[in-house]
């Protein structure tokens, strides 16, 4: 039986499957009531203009309080796993009861490898929250886009249940201290490697689309729309989120391959991000006559 966490994932990858395939292939008459609120409630930003009630919207550029919110909540996750690894401290009652209910078996398995990999996944999900949080405060310039108030308070709840989803990998009887280093494998560093990869991607994909709307000086001169070049944009309308993905099988191989939660999750942010990317790719087609017949959506060459 899966645990509860899995089962929350393996839930959402299944909502965003069905969404992403009633957007490609069933889409239903563009009138009713039904078409309406499923689009107000898959569409942000760019790909949102003239959908929903205002009411209902916050602006995008709040995107950064979800930044916010994981470099304070895991960041403080990472410091009681640490203390955990490194000083014996065992966790607060509230949090191992918390655990305990969402992680299931997983808790009580000594897997030695498993604590350094759970470790390794949150500092560089940790790492990862707070690149982009400096993104969205000093390089994105955002427009006037929103995003609906039920994908805010979702986006929020995201990055409380992902840094659970980490701590609930670390074994009941983890390694402690100076053996934990004994623990490195060769999918650690791979992970590592190809979550560096691409995060320096990603990074390049979001300065590029900054400065579509900044002149030479840095300086913003408007917040419209234009066709991004450059890095992966060469060969896919959103290569950020492709690198996106990417930073998530990155960890899911840190955590060794046979995490069943963490793959769960991937198969999330796989379906999540692919729908993103369709929408936006359809805005981009649409809007520029010009636009580049060759470039996919999200993966390069395939979708």
């Amino acid at each position: 039986m899966l645990a509860a966490l899995s089962a929350l994932w393996l839930l959402l990858a299944a909502a965003f499957l069905a969404a992403l395939l009633l957007q490609l292939f069933l889409q239903p008459p563009r009138a009713g009531p039904w078409r309406g609120l499923f689009q107000d409630l898959i569409r942000y930003g760019k790909t949102r203009s003239g959908c929903g009630q205002r009411l209902l919207e916050v602006p995008k550029r709040w995107f950064s309080h979800f930044y916010i919110l994981s470099v304070i909540w895991n960041g403080f996750l990472l410091l009681l796993l640490i203390q955990a690894l490194f000083q014996a401290r065992p966790f607060p009652v509230w949090l191992h009861d918390l655990l305990s209910a969402l992680g299931g078996a997983s808790q009580n398995k000594d897997e030695g490898e498993k604590s350094l990999s759970a470790l390794l996944v949150l500092i560089l999900l940790w790492l990862h929250s707070f690149r982009r949080l400096i993104e969205c405060l000093c390089i994105s310039v955002f427009s006037n886009g929103a995003l609906h108030i039920v994908q805010y308070c979702f986006g929020l709840g995201y990055y409380i249940a992902i840094g659970l989803t980490v701590l609930c990998q670390v074994p009941a009887n983890a390694s402690k201290g100076k053996d934990l280093f004994m623990q490195i494998c060769w999918y650690h560093i791979l992970g590592i490697l190809i979550y560096i990869w691409a995060s320096v991607h990603q990074h390049r994909c979001h300065v590029i689309l900054a400065n579509l709307r900044k002149n030479k000086s840095g300086k913003v001169v408007n917040l419209g729309h234009s066709v991004p070049f450059g890095d992966w944009f060469d060969r896919v309308s959103c290569p950020h989120y492709f690198a996106e993905l990417l930073i998530y099988i990155s960890m899911a191989i840190t955590f060794g391959f046979h995490n069943l939660t963490w793959w769960l999750l991937v198969m999330y942010v796989l379906f999540n991000q692919a729908l993103a990317a369709v929408l936006c790719h359809e805005f981009y087609v649409n809007k520029f006559s010009s636009y580049p017949t060759h470039r996919k959506a999200f993966i390069p060459f395939l979708f």
